[in-house]
């Protein structure tokens, strides 16, 4: 039976990894340590191997991560938890192919109607993009150097099922169904004029899965694959779609500024092409689905 090491399971994105690892038609077994047993944020390499040693994993999927906090959060949260499972599958002499979940923020404002590729320039503008741009490097350097077969993807913006409340589509659908129960008239959110690349966490779940099984990773520069729906609609589209999915007809007003993640980044669109190469994946959840299935 082939086994799985799943850090991050009750997270966002880790509970729908790990839903579509228990749907795979594979043979797997799935073991999701919780903080009890290994918390990455406090253990040590040698912990982190003696528990690889234990579970002999062939794959390690790494779902954990912070999206706010200040500088040392974001980057232990985002960063150092790669740097300790490195580590760890150096000393545990680890064959597993390491899959680590990036962001989009690593690649910083995108330019107005094009298509954002793997080998475009890092250039983030936010802490946390900063955070997550020095875990892909650490995985790329260790590939390069034979330490890991590791990749990251770079996620563009998540939603779907489960959408926290830290995502703007997440506090729309909390302050939408607030101001149902008190039949408001309108709701208050921040700027919504920003153009995103929207892609379904069942979609990205897919893709996590597929990573970690392709036979073998091809010389990629960096070992980065690019994870969104290829497409960039306005902001205020989901939220619209939502208010609608979830039969709300008041005002949706905007004002303020935006998240801090995402500064003076107004253009966003994944070039998946790379990754429908490599893993044969493509996004099968329309914008339309991801939001009913929010609502």
């Amino acid at each position: 039976m082939t086994t799985v090491l799943l850090f991050g399971a009750t997270g966002f994105l880790g509970r729908e990894v790990r839903s579509r690892l228990a749907a795979d038609t594979r043979r797997l077994r799935v073991v999701c340590p919780g903080r009890n047993i290994l918390d990455l944020l406090r253990a040590s390499p040698g912990e982190a191997a003696g528990l690889l040693c234990e579970v002999r994993p062939a794959a390690v999927i790494n779902c954990v991560g912070r999206m706010g906090g200040g500088y040392d959060v974001l980057l232990r949260g985002n960063a150092g938890v790669s740097a300790l499972l490195i580590e760890a599958m150096t000393a545990a002499e680890s064959s597993a192919r390491y899959v680590r979940l990036g962001s989009a923020a690593e690649y910083g404002p995108g330019v107005p109607g094009t298509s954002t590729g793997e080998d475009a320039p890092a250039r983030p503008v936010s802490a946390y993009g900063v955070g997550h741009l020095a875990g892909t490097l650490l995985v790329g350097q260790a590939a390069q150097e034979g330490k890991v077969d590791g990749v990251t993807l770079r996620i563009f913006n998540p939603i779907g099922p489960g959408t926290s409340a830290e995502n703007v589509l997440g506090r729309a659908r909390e302050l939408i169904g607030k101001a149902i129960a008190a039949r408001s008239p309108h709701i208050q959110l921040g700027p919504l004029g920003a153009f995103r690349d929207f892609v379904d966490v069942r979609d990205v779940a897919d893709a996590v899965v597929r990573a970690a099984f392709v036979p073998e990773l091809p010389e990629l520069p960096g070992r980065v694959l690019n994870v969104g729906s290829g497409r960039s609609v306005v902001v205020r589209e989901p939220v619209r779609l939502l208010a609608e999915a979830m039969g709300y007809d008041g005002e949706l007003r905007e004002r303020g500024t935006a998240s801090a993640r995402s500064p003076a980044v107004d253009w966003s669109r994944a070039d998946i092409t790379r990754t429908g190469r490599v893993l044969g994946w493509r996004p099968r959840h329309s914008l339309a689905e991801s939001v009913k299935a929010m609502a």
